[in-house]
């Protein structure tokens, strides 16, 4: 009897692994484990209906799997690291990266918040729509008449993030989070970026990240650059932070402050301005 070599196995292994983890589009909705509260959404892509039977609304979030998706936006190729939990997409010069348990999707340098985590449902990769549809550069629409996510595809390429993103914004947005959030949830670290952001964009701050930061317009606004921890170096996720922001992500385009009650050293914000939200030790503002 002729042996067989314990690589072809392994590879064989590895090929059953990568197909249980992102299925394809022949999947029906049977065989998937969706949670009880999940509510099956139809899906069309440039107006023909696609992905039936495997994408789900889930906490007011579309999910779709990620084979299935990327092959319908023409990628190129979809593979799996078991060690890191990881896919990754390729399409011409554009190379994303989607890990399971994860908030974002990364491509070619840029950030895509997901708004819910990437999920592993029945071993395979389901992202929210709207994340991935950005690598590719597809627009993500909603019909409501006919309950309906719309997909439009594109000839654009993702541009990358040494050219999309201000790197001096870079620099000063993730040294002020990291100062103010360092130790907060993804979600707390973006909030805190969405102030400094949106007061960028309103009429009373400066009209720069660094100027936003170093404004000292009734005196000095962020207690970091008082105290100098501003300068400290960033933390990765304080830095992925910044770019989801400076990405077009916000949790509120209306926030303008924020404070730790616990330890501020003045209670002006929370007697003078509308309480918005809170996000771990922080209470935001508008």
């Amino acid at each position: 009897m002729r042996k067989i070599k314990k690589t072809s196995v392994f590879a064989v292994c590895m090929m059953l692994v990568a197909t249980m983890l992102f299925g394809t589009l022949s999947i029906s909705a049977a065989e998937y484990d969706f949670p009880p509260e999940s509510v099956p959404v139809a899906v069309t892509l440039d107006g023909k209906r696609v992905l039936e039977g495997q994408a789900v609304i889930i906490n007011s979030v579309t999910y779709v799997p990620v084979r299935a998706f990327s092959e319908l936006m023409g990628a190129d190729s979809i593979s799996w690291n078991a060690s890191t939990s990881t896919a990754t997409v390729t399409k011409g010069k554009v190379t994303m990266y989607i890990t399971s348990g994860a908030l974002y999707i990364s491509a070619n340098g840029r950030y895509f918040f997901t708004v819910e985590k990437i999920l592993n449902i029945n071993d395979r990769l389901f992202v929210p729509i709207r994340a991935i549809a950005e690598p590719f550069c597809a627009s993500v629409d909603w019909n409501n008449a006919t309950r309906t996510v719309v997909v439009t595809s594109s000839k654009k390429t993702l541009v990358s993030g040494s050219d999309y993103y201000n790197s001096n914004d870079v620099y000063w947005l993730s040294r002020i989070i990291n100062a103010e959030a360092g130790g907060e949830s993804l979600v707390g670290k973006i909030a805190v970026g969405n102030v400094v952001l949106n007061r960028k964009e309103s009429s009373m701050y400066p009209n720069t990240v660094y100027g936003v930061i170093f404004d000292r317009n009734g005196g000095t606004q962020f207690s970091p650059v008082a105290m100098g921890t501003i300068y400290r170096t960033p933390s990765e996720a304080s830095i992925i932070a910044a770019k989801i922001c400076l990405d077009g992500y916000s949790v509120d385009t209306a926030i303008l402050f924020f404070m730790n009650p616990d330890i501020a050293t003045s209670n002006w914000i929370s007697k003078n301005r509308p309480f918005a939200f809170s996000i771990g030790k922080h209470d935001f503002y508008y």
